[in-house]
């Protein structure tokens, strides 16, 4: 039996008519598209924050622009550091401020955003470098940012998935920071063209098949090694002893097979895993969450697994 095509909700649909026929992203160029994720109007209400502080890390080329939203005064706050989507080449602490600001109002924890480097201008591995020199850097710093070093997560979307759960690969292989959960949002984490989800959803609306291999053309140009489990997760042989895991996808990503796959060898390998497959989601539902019903409800959910998962950490 042949699979057809999921239908949007009717508030996301209506949202992706909103913003007209958007060409494809090859036949703008990356500096158009760029230029239209920066100059997207932010929603008029954001969750408040009892501070925003703009700092930086050092890192590998120099200080890594980080931005910290504190949702609340606590002191030995748990904290998420969190990587924008972007496809590794475009996206700042400024376009996915919606996401990191509804992440840090309903889970409660400190979010530490990190505006990593870009390809093709700074070819991979930079991206997962600076991501896991700056997961290092706020486990070091604990004490003086008021967190608490034993509730430290990673979080991120689409690419920024990808680096969560590179950097938590890492973090097992390398005596890197103990960290109490990886957040997973439609993680870009493997290369595999041939997925079902993919073929199906080839016309997807927000990303299609040729966005994914254009976006990965730009990353991969002047890479400085070949792929390997860093880059794109799917490829670790083992993903034993990793942090409990939330997994989101959803069902009109073209990419949400990469996600929920990875979900289910976390799974297999006896990783606490929750995945949750959005149905009438698009790719990227959750950078203006508040735009749809469904992501509503997924920056809820995920949020309060996010608190359980502080409120209850188990040692691994």
């Amino acid at each position: 039996m042949t699979a057809s095509v999921p239908p949007l909700d009717p508030d996301a649909a209506a949202r992706v008519t909103s913003f007209g026929p958007l060409p494809p992203m090859r036949q703008r160029g990356l500096a158009a598209v760029r230029q239209s994720v920066e100059a997207a109007p932010l929603p008029e209400s954001m969750p408040p924050m009892a501070n925003i502080e703009d700092c930086s890390a050092p890192g590998p080329a120099g200080p890594i622009p980080l931005r910290i939203y504190r949702p609340t005064k606590a002191q030995q706050a748990p904290a998420l550091v969190y990587f924008h989507g972007g496809g590794l080449v475009m996206g700042t602490n400024h376009s996915f401020e919606p996401l990191a600001r509804e992440l840090a109002a309903q889970s409660g924890a400190v979010v530490i955003a990190v505006e990593y480097r870009l390809a093709p201008e700074c070819p991979p591995p930079a991206q997962f470098d600076d991501c896991y020199t700056c997961t290092n850097w706020v486990a070091e710093n604990a004490d003086v940012l008021q967190l608490d070093p034993g509730r430290l997560g990673v979080v991120g979307d689409s690419a920024g998935g990808s680096l969560a759960a590179a950097v938590a690969l890492a973090a097992r292989d390398h005596g890197g920071p103990a960290l109490s959960c990886q957040v997973l949002l439609y993680p870009g984490l493997d290369r595999d063209m041939a997925a079902p989800s993919i073929a199906l959803l080839a016309n997807a609306p927000m990303l299609t098949r040729d966005d994914i291999e254009y976006m990965h053309d730009l990353a991969d140009a002047g890479a400085s090694r070949p792929h390997d489990a860093y880059r794109v997760p799917a490829y670790a042989s083992d993903l034993s002893g990793l942090p409990p895991a939330i997994v989101v996808t959803g069902e009109c990503d073209p990419i949400r097979d990469w996600g929920e796959r990875y979900a289910v060898r976390l799974r297999d390998a006896g990783v606490q895993t929750t995945m949750t497959r959005y149905p009438g989601a698009y790719h990227g539902f959750l950078m203006r969450s508040e735009a749809t019903a469904r992501g509503r409800l997924a920056i809820a959910e995920t949020s309060a697994l996010v608190r359980a998962k502080f409120a209850r950490p188990l040692p691994f």
